[in-house]
């Protein structure tokens, strides 16, 4: 709990000579959370407590999320400050990224990992999933994805003729709806347009602003890829490593977390059930703290219930059902 925490967090303030925010989402095995709009709001509170100040650190834990989102809360926080790192114990990827490019620069562990910052477009016009039995299950689009396809009938397959080019649009819209093969293409101009604006804090040379951009965005392949410190140093990004002293500071500060949050367990309702009929739970799935407000955490509460079913004679099939009761942010005092 953010009890345990505090002086870890007026150490790293004092070696950072700066106010602390944490802002972390929890990739728990079948819990997972992402960054979303809904922060703005506790963000807007911690800030506002904390006022405007010379440095803000953002020590972040993330898998991604949604990059308005990300692009609004990096305006936000350089609103309250003249300079903003940002510190990342292990994972910070897509959105987490692209909150990183828009600090003056990025604090990296040796485990610390940056990520692409190419979206996936979700909504109600994304193809289902194969073999789902909820209908509201999506396969979310990649961009990047739908790019590499038709590249790869360009050059892979060599199709010139502008009508064959035009059938394998056509295919692919048999797959993808059209709305969301448009939206595809907005959302990447337009997450290498914030991209490019927020590399301004980087004072990367703007002749290899694109390269950089190219790289997040496109050749570094595939989504799941990992660049570590001294790849990001490469692109040009202003990278800073921690000496020994503040790194295990971070590390203690990443550890208490992962515990209280129990990143590493996998959430199994039959385990949290057991041997009862019913049972209640809480989990708690993201925080944002500060010294000045104390926590904001994400939590999802509601109730397990276990029936059985006599399919035929010989065969009881054991139905665990999920009711949420509530799921958003609650404010916890120091």
């Amino acid at each position: 709990m953010l009890k345990d925490r505090v002086d870890l967090y007026k150490e790293l303030e004092e070696k950072r000579n700066s106010k602390l925010m944490v802002y972390i989402t929890s990739d728990r095995p079948n819990l997972g959370t992402q960054i979303a709009s809904d922060i703005l709001s506790p963000f807007t509170e911690h800030l506002d407590k904390i006022g405007d100040v010379e440095k803000i650190s953002l020590y972040i834990y993330t898998r991604g999320g949604n990059t308005l989102a990300a692009w609004t809360l990096v305006n936000l926080i350089r609103n309250f400050c003249k300079d903003f790192e940002v510190i990342i114990p292990f994972n910070c990827h897509s959105a987490g990224t692209l909150i990183s490019l828009g600090a003056n620069r990025i604090v990296m562990t040796k485990q610390a990992t940056l990520g692409p910052i190419d979206p996936s477009v979700n909504g109600p016009l994304n193809p289902e999933v194969p073999g789902a039995n909820n209908p509201n299950s999506k396969v979310p689009v990649s961009v990047e994805f739908v790019d590499a396809y038709l590249q790869m009938a360009r050059t892979e397959l060599g199709i010139r003729n502008e009508k064959y080019l035009s059938d394998v649009l056509i295919e692919l819209s048999d797959h993808i709806h059209p709305l969301t093969l448009g939206q595809v293409y907005k959302s990447k101009s337009q997450i290498q347009m914030l991209a490019k604006k927020l590399l301004e804090y980087h004072e990367i040379k703007e002749i290899n602003k694109d390269g950089v951009i190219k790289f997040l965005c496109s050749e570094s392949g595939s989504h799941d890829y990992t660049m570590h410190r001294n790849e990001a140093r490469s692109l040009g990004l202003n990278i800073e490593t921690p000496d020994m002293d503040f790194y295990k500071c971070i590390k203690s500060i990443y550890d208490d977390i992962e515990n209280e949050l129990q990143i590493r367990t996998a959430f199994n309702p039959n385990v949290v059930i057991g041997d009862k009929k019913q049972a209640s739970y809480q989990l708690r799935r993201a925080l944002i703290e500060s010294l000045e407000l104390g926590c904001d955490v994400f939590v999802s509460e509601g109730k397990l219930t276990k029936t059985e079913i006599k399919t035929d004679p010989n065969n009881i099939q054991t139905i665990i059902q999920d009711q949420r009761t509530f799921e958003g942010w609650r404010q916890e005092n120091i």
